[in-house]
């Protein structure tokens, strides 16, 4: 988001990283990469799943799986410290606002910060010293400079708030360092980038996390123990989305730090931010942790909202007005998992329609809807009529009990999220996800995009656990720690 911009309380880290480090690449490829043949075959990835449509003609039956080159870090605790150290990478929109969270969070030192922009940098590091810590080491000469900072003595966590593109050489950066290290979503954009990050993060026993603080919604935790607790009874379905109007913002030449986030709809025509509508639904369905995402298939409208915005509010000669855009306005899949159940995800953000994420949860004795927030369950509803969802306030998550009135945006989720971070680094906890959820939920990116390209074929979704998923394990429907004495 920019610097000043309104947050929708509702609303995921949705116009993040405006603050970039790798912004210059991104508006030198915007004359010369205009059209929809940007990286169209090398961000299927790696991996024939991607790419074809053949290797997709049995979605559910075994894929193969690479060769495991460390140890599973799934229930593995961070270390534990009794000051967590911190390193910001990107200081725009996202990283310049939830710099502010980090320092308000205990036990937590913001150490060094990083972007190409000065004066972006330079306004971070005066809030770090306005907090009463240390002036923070700063990093703005080049593109590469995250490198410095990565590798630096005296950070314990990365936190990577950058333009997509840039999301994967970061992370890779910071585990290759010794660093833990967290990235706004997605975390990568190629199938093969998200195995990458699998092995990285066993292969140096670091942690790499997809930053889902949608997870962390007041909302989306109350459902998630309602779903433990049986009240929704046997799970069957449910939905989730990322459908919000940024058509004036992915125009304005003052909101972003370049045309970014518009020119991957020159790229791609599938759903390009799947994670704040999968990640909750994920953690309702034990996804990882029970059950695994096995396929996705998915279709797309024609692409017209962003041209047609183009024609009537910018003007002629506009840079914009070399590029064709080929990403769906709207793009709907469906995510089979292991149990049968079904998942929706819907992207639009090209579109003009009120803000939803959709959040929905269905199962044998009931259903949840959000936008507007409503629940239908047996034995307490009948005649077919809607129930009030603020009757289940019992049910909340005992983050949101001990955090009635969070400060920061999106309805408080950020904060909620930082807390039980840094709180799980440094009582040395396992964290609530890790990174195979940060793979699986990032996956629709590339495959929904094959998924189109084949007319629809069901793509598999690679098992990022290699078999780890059918072990039950703890995630964000986590219990209250104790505080007690680290190191």
């Amino acid at each position: 988001m920019n610097d000043a911009a309104p947050q929708n309380p509702g609303s995921g880290q949705d116009d993040d990283n405006g603050g970039s480090v790798s912004r210059r690449s991104a508006l030198r490829t915007t004359a010369g990469v205009a059209g929809a043949g940007l990286g169209l075959t090398a961000l299927g990835g790696g991996t024939a799943a991607a790419t074809q449509p053949a290797a997709a003609a049995s979605a559910g039956s075994a894929q193969a799986v690479p060769e495991r080159q460390g140890r599973t870090m799934a229930g593995v605790p961070f270390e534990g410290r009794s000051t967590v150290r911190v390193g910001i990478i990107g200081l725009g929109n996202r990283g310049g606002s939830m710099i502010d969270l980090f320092l308000a969070v205990p036990g937590v030192r913001v150490v060094a910060l990083c972007d190409t922009v000065r004066d972006k940098a330079q306004a971070a590091a005066a809030k770090v010293v306005k907090a009463g810590q240390p002036a923070p080491a700063v990093y703005t000469k080049d593109e590469h400079d995250y490198e410095q900072l990565c590798a630096r003595g005296d950070v314990d966590f990365v936190y990577v708030a950058t333009p997509w593109d840039s999301h994967f050489e970061m992370a890779k950066a910071a585990m290759l360092a010794g660093k833990h290290v967290g990235v706004e979503c997605p975390v990568a954009m190629r199938l093969d980038e998200l195995w990458k990050l699998v092995d990285l993060s066993e292969r140096t026993r670091r942690h790499c996390m997809q930053l889902e603080n949608c997870a962390y919604g007041k909302n989306e935790m109350r459902v998630l123990r309602m779903a433990h607790a049986g009240l929704f009874g046997d799970l069957l379905h449910g939905a989730g989305a990322y459908n919000h109007d940024l058509r004036g913002l992915m125009f304005d030449p003052d909101y972003y730090e370049g045309p970014w986030r518009r020119l991957w709809h020159t790229r791609l025509r599938g759903d390009l931010y799947p994670n704040h509508g999968f990640g909750p639904v994920a953690n309702y369905l034990d996804i990882n942790r029970g059950d695994r995402a096995v396929s996705i298939t998915s279709v797309g409208t024609p692409a017209l909202g962003l041209a047609q915005y183009r024609e009537e509010h910018m003007p002629p000669g506009d840079p914009s007005w070399k590029e064709t855009y080929v990403n769906s306005d709207r793009t709907i899949s469906l995510v089979r998992t292991a149990k049968g159940r079904v998942v929706r995800l819907e992207h639009d953000v090209s579109t003009p329609h009120p803000y939803s994420r959709i959040n929905s949860l269905g199962g044998t004795r009931g259903v949840f809807e959000d936008y507007p927030e409503r629940i239908y369950i047996e034995p307490d509803h009948t005649n077919d009529e809607w129930g009030d969802f603020a009757a289940y306030a019992e049910w909340d998550h005992w983050l949101w009990k001990e955090h009635a009135n969070p400060p920061g945006g999106h309805g408080g989720m950020d904060y909620i999220m930082v807390f039980r971070l840094m709180q799980c680094v440094r009582l040395g906890l396992v964290p609530d996800f890790d990174v195979y959820d940060a793979a699986t939920w990032t996956a629709p990116v590339p495959l929904s995009h094959a998924s189109i390209k084949a007319n629809g074929a069901p793509q598999p979704i690679p098992d990022f656990t290699r078999g780890e998923w059918k072990k039950s394990r703890p995630g964000t429907d986590s219990e209250k720690p104790s505080e007690k004495p680290v190191g």
